[in-house]
């Protein structure tokens, strides 16, 4: 008592800190915050991605040979379906997978599956698949038959092999050019792919305003391969700089209509050397060269494998490495009732993201 009789109270903490001491309520600062950098680890990608683009690039010269001239007539493809397809179908997406001949099970997978969509969320898509010429006659009998069924393959007149990915990717960028116009969007996947149309143009509605738009998983500060004994070989008189521009993974990656005509027609302006770089690195220095930056979005895969789960899947826009098998398995999985709820799909995306980064930390390969 002190004075009149008034009480001091005078609150005691002690080295614990009083109820509450310091190293638990640091404890629950650090879990809150893991707990929410689980729940927007999408967000912390883009940014700690955007933080490592690479802005300046090597001045590159020329990067298309004169011979690999874009096609732009019916009678350039071998297969094709209807030049007005796209004007029957009206598609506001179009999905352009890029297969081998000898895929047919990819291929049926696909349209068992998120190909076999033609409305989602109230837009309509359409998917198409583009390959090489096959150097088996009997393989090449059957594309024949498969086309005159499904109506969705286009043959360029070029073999089907690994070095002529990148003018398959030029075909199908010509193609859709050309025979296209109504398209708001490509997506070009490959047919190892499991990809989502519903939660691509989820994100666009959300994020996309106008203009150029090219979009998947972006890689930045990538160097050429000079190894010889490589598939990825690229001598330095085809490519002189150090680096490549940021580019998307070509698994799976996003063109606006205007972003398309921009690359596609500088690709067919240009006149440089061969071999050709790899068809990512190669849409990479075609947009950077039209004025086209790429942006990068933590739904799509083509890095990390992303172990499966439910809600995961629901919320990705693609996953590379699946099967057909998988596909089939996974895509009936991922639409069953009932839907993921918001909090379930971001906490199960930053699960399966953390654990497909430290698979790769690891060394250890995600089973899917």
């Amino acid at each position: 008592m002190v004075g009149q009789g008034l009480w001091v109270f005078k609150p005691r903490f002690g080295k614990r800190g009083g109820r509450f001491g310091v190293v638990p309520a640091l404890c629950v600062l650090i879990v809150s915050a893991a707990l929410l950098a689980l729940l927007f680890i999408d967000s912390i990608e883009s940014w700690a991605t955007y933080m490592n683009m690479n802005t300046m690039v090597e001045a590159q010269g020329g990067i298309i040979p004169p011979q690999s001239v874009l096609p732009t007539r019916p009678e350039e493809y071998l297969l094709m379906p209807s030049p007005h397809v796209c004007q029957h179908a009206k598609p506001y997406l179009i999905t352009m997978v890029t297969s081998a001949p000898a895929n047919q099970r990819a291929r049926q997978a696909i349209r068992d599956t998120w190909g076999g969509e033609v409305e989602v969320r109230g837009h309509k898509v359409m998917t198409l698949f583009m390959l090489g010429v096959a150097s088996d006659p009997g393989l090449a009998k059957l594309l024949i038959d498969e086309s005159w069924e499904r109506g969705d393959l286009i043959q360029g007149r070029f073999w089907e092999s690994y070095s002529n990915l990148t003018l398959k990717t030029l075909s199908m960028l010509s193609w859709a050019r050309r025979f296209c116009p109504q398209a708001h969007f490509l997506a070009k996947v490959d047919d190892d792919v499991l990809f989502n149309p519903g939660a691509l143009l989820h994100y666009l509605n959300s994020t996309y305003e106008h203009g150029d738009l090219y979009l998947g998983r972006l890689h930045h500060h990538v160097a050429p391969d000079r190894n010889p004994g490589s598939k990825h070989y690229l001598p330095r008189g085809a490519y002189p700089a150090s680096v490549f521009p940021d580019y998307c993974s070509g698994t799976a990656y996003i063109l606006s209509r205007s972003a398309l005509l921009k690359i596609s027609l500088t690709a067919a302006a240009s006149h440089p050397s061969t071999p050709l770089p790899p068809e990512d690195m190669f849409v990479g220095l075609c947009a950077r060269e039209a004025g086209v930056l790429p942006s990068h979005c933590p739904l799509f895969s083509g890095g990390p494998v992303v172990p499966y789960t439910r809600c995961c899947y629901q919320a990705m826009v693609s996953i590379h490495h699946i099967s057909p098998s998988e596909m089939l398995r996974f895509w009936a999985d991922v639409h069953s009732p009932p839907p993921c709820s918001w909090l379930g799909m971001r906490a199960s995306l930053g699960v399966c993201k953390v654990r497909a980064m430290l698979g790769t930390f690891l060394g250890v390969e995600q089973g899917l």
